[in-house]
This record gives C-alpha cells, sequence and structure tokens, in this order.
C-alpha cells in the first residue's frame, strides 16, 4: 500500500501517515462520483443546502480542533487558523444566501408568444486540486458552490494539507453529503496527474504557474472547463500624501501575514521618493515586533515554512538581492534549529534587475522601491507577468480608482491589502490564472447556461 507521510514543518517530527490512492483507486473513485451524480443532481436545493448548513454547524463546533490539524501540518500560527475557519464560515453563509437566486432559471424575452429563458445546470463532475496555504479558504471556494449547484467533486487537498482535506470530507458526510458525492484523493502530484485522466466535466486548481500550464495543455484539447489560480507578485504603491506609519503597519502585515504564505501577499512596495525613508523606517520598526515561534502558540505571528524547498528559493532572492545593490534591513537567513523556519526579511535599494521583484517569494520577504512618481510607479506594477491584485494608499479616492484603473491585476485594493471577499470575484490576469471563484459568478461557474427558445404554438 502506498502511504503520504504528514509533517509538522514547524519542527520536521512525523505526524502521521495517510495511505495514499494509486491511479487505479482514482479511476474507482472517478466511476463511483460519476454514478453518484444523477441523484445528487435531482436532490433538491433545499436538501443540498440543509447538508451545507449542517456542515456549518460542525466545522464552528469543532473549530479548534481543525485549527489545530491545520497548524500541526501547515505551519499556520494558530491564531490564523482558527482566522480561516472563521472567515470560512461566512462564506458559507454567503453561498447558502445567494444559490438560489444565481442559478434561477432567467426569463430574458417574452414577447408575441415567444419566450426566452437562460437555465443554469450542474456541470458534472468537478475535480479539484487545492492549495495547502489557505485549505479551507481555497477548497472551500469551490467544493461548496460546487455541491450546493449540484455537482459532485473529487477533491485532491495538496499532500502538505492532507489531514485537513479528510476533515472536510469527514465533516461533508457527517452532515448528510453522500460518500460518492464527496470523494477525497489523497496523494502528491502522480494522484493529480491521474485524476485529469478522468472523464471529468471541469478541473479546478490553486498552485504554481508550471502546474497550471500543464494542466491546460492536457484538458484544453478536451475542452474540459478549467479554472486556475496560479501565481501572483503582488504591488502596492504608496503615494506622497498617504499616511505613512498606518500605510507602514497595514503593508507590513499584508506582506508577512501567515509567514507571506498567500496568494495575495503585498509581493512588491513602491513608495514615493518624498516619504520613502520614513515609510521604510515604520515598515522595518513594524517587522522587527512580529513574534516568531511556535506556530500553536497563540502569541505567534511568523510561524513556518511549510514546503521545506521554498527555503531555496528564499536563500536564492536573498542572495541575488544582495549581490545586484540591495541593503538588507532585516532578517536575510534561515531560522536555527529544525523546522522550516525564515526570518522576516526586507530590502531596501531595489529594482527590478533583481529576482526579488520579479518572481513570487511566497514566504517573508519584502523589496520596497522609490520612484518618482505615479507614471513610474503604474509602470512598474505592471513591470511583471503577472495580474492577481495591486493596491494604492492615498486619502484621495480619486487618484486611487485613476492609477488602479491602469494596472493589470483581477483585484484592486485602496488603502487595504491582502484581503479576499466571498461577495467579489477572485480571478487574475496573465500568468495569475483563468477562471474565477467567488461572488454570484463564482457560483455559477459551477453550471452550464442553457438558452430555452420557447414559441407558443
Amino acid at each position: 500500500m502506498t502511504t503520504l507521510d504528514i509533517h509538522n514543518p514547524a519542527t520536521g517530527t512525523l505526524i502521521t501517515s495517510l495511505a495514499a490512492d494509486d491511479a487505479k483507486a482514482v479511476a474507482t473513485k472517478a466511476g463511483l462520483a460519476r454514478a453518484a451524480w444523477p441523484a445528487w443532481r435531482a436532490t433538491p436545493m433545499a436538501e443540498r443546502k440543509a447538508c451545507i448548513t449542517r456542515f456549518a454547524e460542525l466545522v464552528k463546533a469543532q473549530l479548534e480542533s481543525l485549527a489545530a490539524t491545520m497548524t500541526r501540518e501547515t505551519g499556520k500560527p494558530i491564531q490564523m487558523s482558527r482566522n480561516e475557519l472563521n472567515g470560512f464560515l461566512g462564506r458559507i453563509d454567503f453561498f447558502l444566501a445567494q444559490v438560489d437566486a444565481a442559478v434561477q432559471t432567467e426569463t430574458v424575452f417574452d414577447e408575441g408568444g415567444m419566450t426566452e429563458q437562460i437555465q443554469h445546470t450542474p456541470l458534472g463532475v468537478v475535480a479539484n486540486i487545492s492549495a495547502w496555504n489557505y485549505p479551507w479558504f481555497v477548497g472551500g471556494n469551490v467544493f461548496v458552490p460546487a455541491l450546493l449547484t449540484g455537482n459532485v467533486v473529487l477533491y485532491k487537498p495538496s499532500e502538505y494539507a492532507a489531514m485537513s482535506g479528510l476533515e472536510m470530507a469527514r465533516l461533508l458526510h457527517e452532515s448528510g453529503v453522500p460518500a460518492d458525492v464527496f470523494i477525497p484523493l489523497i496523494g502528491g502530484g502522480a494522484v493529480g496527474a491521474a485524476l485529469m485522466e478522468q472523464p471529468i466535466d471541469g478541473l479546478f486548481f490553486t498552485g504554481s504557474y508550471a502546474t497550471g500550464s500543464h494542466i491546460a495543455s492536457v484538458l484544453g484539447p478536451r475542452m474540459v472547463k478549467l479554472q486556475l489560480e496560479l501565481g501572483g507578485k503582488d504591488p502596492t504603491y504608496v503615494c506622497e500624501d498617504a499616511n505613512v506609519r498606518n500605510a507602514a503597519e497595514s503593508l507590513a502585515d499584508g506582506a508577512m501575514y501567515n509567514t507571506g504564505q498567500s496568494c495575495c501577499s503585498v509581493e512588491r512596495i513602491y513608495v514615493h521618493e518624498t516619504i520613502y525613508d520614513a515609510f521604510v523606517a515604520h515598515f522595518v520598526e513594524t517587522v522587527r515586533g512580529f513574534k516568531i515561534g511556535d506556530p500553536a502558540a497563540n502569541d505567534t505571528y511568523i510561524g513556518a515554512i511549510t514546503r521545506a524547498p521554498q527555503l531555496d528559493v528564499l536563500d536564492a532572492q536573498v542572495a541575488d538581492a544582495i549581490a545586484k545593490g540591495a541593503t538588507l534591513l532585516c532578517g536575510g537567513k534561515r531560522l536555527p534549529g529544525p523546522g522550516n523556519g525564515f526570518e522576516p526579511t526586507v530590502f531596501s535599494h531595489v529594482d527590478h534587475r533583481m529576482e526579488l521583484m520579479r518572481e513570487e517569494s511566497f514566504g517573508p520577504i519584502i523589496g520596497i522601491q522609490k520612484v518618482r512618481d505615479d507614471d513610474e510607479a503604474v509602470r512598474l506594477m505592471n513591470d511583471t507577468r503577472y495580474g492577481l491584485t495591486a493596491g494604492v494608499y492615498t486619502p484621495d479616492r480619486d487618484r486611487a480608482r485613476t492609477l488602479l484603473a491602469q494596472v493589470n491585476a483581477g483585484s484592486v485594493y485602496w488603502n487595504c491589502c491582502d484581503r479576499v471577499s466571498p461577495r467579489l470575484p477572485w480571478s487574475g490576469h496573465g500568468d495569475s490564472g483563468i477562471g474565477l471563484t467567488l461572488s454570484t459568478y463564482g457560483i455559477q461557474t459551477f453550471t452550464r447556461p442553457k438558452a430555452w427558445h420557447l414559441r407558443q404554438p
């Protein structure tokens, strides 16, 4: 039997070994899901909603144990694990409140005996290859609306968050979702590859551009619906009229929250030259105040890097920045002792020759670059192959809207950052991916529009 070893990234110790799927098991589970779809599709919406309501109640009742599991396997600070689960409950509330209206049949024309309608029908078998950095958020953005709209789900959690994935399955099944309607698949890349070989109707993936591009090359010719949430190199511009301290404190949190392992983490900061020195000083002061330590401790802010190979990426970006003339203001190296620790790291006097300002870091590291004016800031913000989020700090709303309208990004922020709302679509430009989740559009994405032309005889 194949197994998947789960290690605590904060200590390096083995937590458990899980039974893993092979290609044969994946094919069998895909067949079970396909066979289960007609009955689940025919289940009244009220019953599907009742299952998800019970699921939310169980998550709320077991929140502490679920948070502890997430922290053990990902290294996420425990308070942030609690925050994620509480936020997830709010997203469930949104989906439950909006799903009926989002998928109801729409009459768009009704004159002279001719009626035109749009019906929203479920996709069928939805495959979800999810992420480890926010397993409940990222997974729930897919499987909750997918189930509500009458789809069955083959759910592959990241191998770095497999225990949380099994908890999701357990609670859904206890809530009344049939075991063949939501099926977890446990394992690494080979399981994902086997899943892509199945006759699925949609694949929703969160992860790297390299993997997303491969998925598109495999499934694109088969006309399988794809949603790919990929990388980001999210910029923010701090204008000369911004409140320097407030902006510095906000952006330090945006860069370092979840140890910098967020798709929408602030990864590049551009600051007007007239306030640059003051901003950098406040920013470094804030970062130095972040508590580094045991992710299970309530006051820990900087936890562990979940994937050990990412430490090599951070090391390389630090070395490259220093070699090309950047100034290291704090951090810059791995933490001593066991586990995947890395110091919160801040660079000034950076530029776009450096990998730090061009390639995704996905860790507690940030470069702060001086700019002359708005035009230079916008040019640099768009100097990237990614386009997930971008922000501007200024008291002038109109100025912020003018600037952000010129930036290629799926989500934009005025005087805030690192924020995702269930009411707004989550999407990206360029190498940040295709498709969307969240909002009412993120409910409808799990359906096919069917056009009805109805003429009275």
